[in-house]
């Protein structure tokens, strides 16, 4: 008798183990991956132009540019991507008033590529708003927006192959009064800037993503 007490427990142990494993692939067998929308495979190269930007703040653009292109790079393997800056001789050669389809047919004659990733980064300076309840009721809010819209072109024929585009925002200051108290929040517009940046990027590359559907 005393054998078998000792067994229990263990006997115990290896049935509730099993009971989680069947449980855990019950789960799993009611998902099934959805590949992306955009497949970007049987492009097998593709060009990416620094992103433009609506103010002179190179560094956002650039790291808008690094970010997209690090989330390809990872969401989708077998591309190739050629990072084309401004500085590019190619780019050099386009007239600045050539629209968006001119850009990629040039690029596509010059780079060999048969499409190219164009985007656009819009970003507003800090902006403050206010909203007053009474006079010792009120607060007061500085904040960042920004938008970003990308979109793949054919080389060949300049055409649009597909579009994304986000937007965000972060509060870089607040003060608020509350019956006659003020409370003070302020932070680094950059640090403010670079989080929007990360979610405009995150939303942009959705459909580069596979995801899971409940079957």
């Amino acid at each position: 008798m005393a054998r078998n007490k000792a067994n229990s427990p263990v006997r115990m142990q290896c049935v509730l183990a099993v009971c989680a494993t069947l449980a855990l692939s019950a789960c799993a067998s009611h998902y099934a991956q959805v590949p992306p929308r955009l497949d970007l495979v049987p492009y097998g190269r593709i060009a990416l132009v620094t992103f433009s930007v609506d103010q002179t703040n190179g560094s956002l653009s650039a790291m808008a540019t690094q970010r997209f292109a690090e989330a390809v790079l990872r969401t989708q393997s077998g591309v190739e991507l050629l990072e084309l800056g401004s500085a590019d001789s190619s780019l050099k050669s386009v007239p600045p008033t050539a629209d968006a389809a001119a850009l990629a047919q040039a690029l596509g004659r010059q780079k060999d590529v048969p499409a190219v990733f164009l985007g656009q980064l819009k970003v507003s300076r800090v902006t403050p708003s206010a909203r007053i309840r009474s006079p010792g009721d009120l607060s007061l809010r500085a904040s960042v927006v920004a938008e970003l819209t990308v979109q793949l072109l054919s080389t060949r024929t300049g055409g649009t192959l597909w579009r994304s585009s986000a937007s965000a925002n972060r509060t870089v200051g607040r003060v608020a009064i509350t019956d006659q108290v003020p409370t003070i929040t302020v932070r680094n517009p950059d640090d403010a800037y670079g989080e929007v940046v990360g979610e405009l990027v995150a939303d942009v590359t959705r459909d580069l993503r596979p995801t899971w559907i409940k079957q």
